[in-house]
């Protein structure tokens, strides 16, 4: 009988989740729809002065976490601290997250050296990831896969096609949906000034 009652609830927190990625036109409209304001228990609030990535910057609490790419090979957050950095939340099948991807990697292309660009893929096997990266041309940057969603637990990441931009502190500026990538361009260069 308790299974009757659990199934229903995980079906449906399941289709919520894939629900957030449909074609491009869906309902988030405007660039900032689907934005969130800062949240206060976000991974980005406390500094340390770990190893750093930018000349000795302070890592945040933020960026305290490893993974592997979708390359295989090991990656440190660390080495993002003391730039502005954006996480971007992409999952291979989603169409909205393949419409975002050439503003993304132009955005990784054109403030490479001032702000961090990483993909975080989920939701699917790291083959597929690998594919979606090499399909969508996105390889200038670094893509995690994260086939276990620890990062995406870390961020409290609910739907892909998701951005967190953190600034050069680790402090999260932008959380939230970006149809195209619009936007995102704008976001990054307010925080390189």
């Amino acid at each position: 009988m308790r299974v009757r009652t659990l199934l229903p609830a995980a079906l449906a927190a399941t289709l919520l989740t894939v629900a957030g990625c449909g074609t491009e036109g869906g309902s988030d409209t405007d660039g900032d729809a689907g934005a969130s304001p800062s949240k206060t228990s976000s991974p980005a609030q406390s500094p340390t002065t770990s190893d750093a990535g930018d000349a000795g910057a302070a890592v945040p609490e933020a960026l305290q976490f490893t993974g592997t790419t979708v390359d295989g090979k090991p990656f440190d957050a660390k080495t993002l601290a003391g730039k502005p950095t954006v996480l971007w939340f992409w999952a291979p099948w989603c169409p909205k997250c393949r419409a975002q991807a050439t503003e993304t990697a132009k955005v990784a292309a054109d403030y490479q050296g001032k702000a961090n660009v990483l993909g975080v893929a989920g939701l699917d096997t790291s083959a597929a990831m690998k594919d979606f990266v090499a399909e969508t041309e996105t390889d200038s940057f670094p893509h995690l896969s994260d086939e276990a969603g620890d990062v995406w637990k870390r961020f409290e990441i609910t739907e892909q096609s998701h951005y967190v931009i953190l600034d050069k502190n680790g402090t999260t500026v932008y959380e939230g949906v970006l149809p195209g990538g619009q936007g995102l361009a704008e976001k990054v260069a307010g925080l390189t000034g």
